[in-house]
């Protein structure tokens, strides 16, 4: 019997933190709190569990674990003060995905028309899976692709049906 293409896995201790600010006034600010040295565009930076992800010229999602969050707020909070800036938890507004597996491109491919190829290790792109807006990174063994919780059971139901056995799109 065929092998699916990848593994979908439910990420649920994520913690998600938007940040808006003119970042060439901010950038150095919240490189520092966020304790992550600020994304070029359309890519991300990491520190251990933490990641900074460029969404916009203007935007950034500071990824990170659950329990990090109420002190990263804390310290995004204090650091901006006194600047134009929001700093928002988006973590319950927000669902994520582990796609993984030796195939894990090909299900983000039926999904996305992101050029993966074209993508770089640090990428991040901001795209589509099918008829929903979506964001995804690299990572070891795959991607993560978040998108709103209030599509995350459409999100599911694609990325499961994109992932059954004998689906791949290498040639035959």
């Amino acid at each position: 019997m065929a092998e699916a293409l990848a593994h979908i896995r439910e990420i649920t201790d994520l913690g998600m933190i938007q940040i808006r600010a003119d970042l060439t006034e901010a950038g150095a600010a919240i490189a520092k709190a966020a304790a992550v040295p600020l994304p070029g565009p359309t890519s991300t930076t990491t520190n251990g569990s933490r990641r900074l992800c460029w969404m916009s010229p203007d935007e950034l999602l500071l990824v990170l674990p659950q329990a990090e969050l109420a002190a990263a707020l804390a310290e995004l909070t204090t650091a901006l003060a006194g600047q134009h800036v929001l700093v928002l938890d988006v973590s319950d507004m927000r669902a994520a995905f582990a796609i993984e597996g030796g195939r894990a491109d090909q299900v983000l491919a039926k999904l996305s028309p992101a050029d993966l190829a074209a993508m770089p290790a640090d990428g991040m792109r901001r795209s589509r899976a099918a008829q929903v807006a979506c964001g995804f990174w690299r990572q070891e063994g795959g991607f993560v692709l978040i998108g709103f919780r209030s599509v995350a059971d459409y999100l599911r139901g694609l990325l499961a049906n994109a992932v059954r056995a004998g689906t791949g799109l290498d040639p035959r």
